[in-house]
C-alpha cells in the first residue's frame, strides 16, 4: 500500500477503516489487563525480559526456525547453521530495539539501518543501507513481487515522513502499516522480516501503548501461523480497503496474543511456578 496520498494524515485515516476501530480497543484492553496485573506493580522488570525471549523466538519461528522456548533459553552459540544465526539475529534485535526508541520519531531510516546491521551481524557492502537495483534479496518465505529499488526507496523515505510527521494514528495502526510496508518493500537485501518485527516493537512500546514491552507481537503473529501472517500481508500489499483492514487486525489480534502470553507468565509468577 502506498502510505502517501490526499490526506493530511493517512495513517490516521485508515482509522478509519470497516473494523479497524474495533480492533484497536480490543488490544488496548488486552494490554491494560497485563498491565493491571499485581505482579506487573512488583516483578515488571522479569515480565519484560520473558517477553522479549518470546517475542523473539517467535520472530526467528516466522523466519524459518521455528524453536521451541526452552531450546532458545538454553543456547549460548547462534553461529552453526542457517536457523541458529536467525534466531540469534532475532535476540539481537529485540535487544538493540529497546536502545533505538528515542531515535525513531525523529530519524526511522537510522534506526532502520542500525537494526539490519545488528541482524546481518557481518560488515559486507550490502549490510546497514537499502538495496540498489539489481541486487538480489534473500528473503524466501515472502514471495510477493518484489518492487524495484526506486519504489521501494521512495516509499521508504515516505513512510519516514510520515513516523516523522508524527498525527493522531493509534499505535496499533501506525505499527500495522510500519510492519506491513518494510515486508512488502523488502528494502534490504536480507533480514526484512525480522526488521520489520522489530520495527512493529519499536512502534509499540515507543508509542506508549506499551512502553515496559511486555505484549510481544512476535509471539502473537508466530502463533497465528505463518500461513495466516503471508495471507493478512497479501492483504495489505494488494492496497485495497479491505486488505489493509484485514492486515491491521491481524496485528492487533498478535498484539492481543502477546498481552495474554505475559498475562500467563504473570499469573505463573504468581503463583510461584516460573
Amino acid at each position: 500500500m502506498s502510505t502517501t496520498g490526499a490526506t493530511a494524515d493517512p495513517l490516521a485515516a485508515l482509522g478509519g477503516l470497516p473494523g479497524v476501530a474495533d480492533s484497536v480497543e480490543s488490544v488496548r484492553k488486552a494490554v491494560d489487563r497485563v498491565y493491571g496485573h499485581r505482579v506487573m506493580r512488583r516483578r515488571s522488570n522479569e515480565i519484560t525480559s520473558e517477553a522479549a525471549l518470546r517475542g523473539a523466538r517467535g520472530s526467528a519461528a516466522l523466519s524459518g526456525a521455528d524453536w521451541a522456548l526452552e531450546e532458545v533459553r538454553r543456547r549460548s552459540d547462534f553461529s552453526g547453521d542457517d536457523e541458529a544465526r536467525a534466531v540469534g539475529a532475532a535476540l539481537r534485535l529485540t535487544a538493540e530495539a529497546g536502545q533505538l526508541l528515542s531515535i525513531w520519531r525523529q530519524s526511522p531510516l537510522r534506526v532502520l539501518a542500525r537494526l539490519h546491521l545488528v541482524a546481518a551481524a557481518d560488515k559486507a557492502e550490502q549490510v546497514g543501507r537499502p538495496r540498489q537495483q539489481g541486487e538480489p534479496v534473500d528473503e524466501p518465505l515472502v514471495t510477493l513481487p518484489l518492487p524495484g529499488a526506486p519504489e521501494a526507496h521512495g516509499r521508504l523515505e515516505g513512510l519516514s515522513g510520515l513516523v516523522i510527521a508524527g498525527g493522531s494514528a493509534p499505535a496499533l495502526v501506525t505499527a500495522a502499516v510500519v510492519h506491513g510496508e518494510l515486508l512488502t518493500l523488502r528494502p534490504f537485501t536480507s533480514h526484512n522480516g525480522l526488521v520489520a518485527r522489530a520495527a512493529e516493537r519499536i512502534v509499540l512500546v515507543g508509542s506508549g501503548l506499551d512502553p515496559k514491552s511486555v505484549c510481544p507481537a512476535e509471539a502473537g503473529h508466530a502463533e497465528l501461523g505463518r500461513e495466516a501472517y503471508l495471507r493478512a500481508l497479501e492483504g495489505y500489499a494488494s492496497g485495497t480497503p479491505e486488505g489493509v483492514a484485514a492486515w491491521i487486525a491481524h496485528c492487533g489480534r498478535a498484539v492481543e496474543l502477546g498481552a495474554r502470553e505475559s498475562t500467563a507468565v504473570c499469573e505463573a509468577l504468581q503463583r510461584g511456578a516460573a
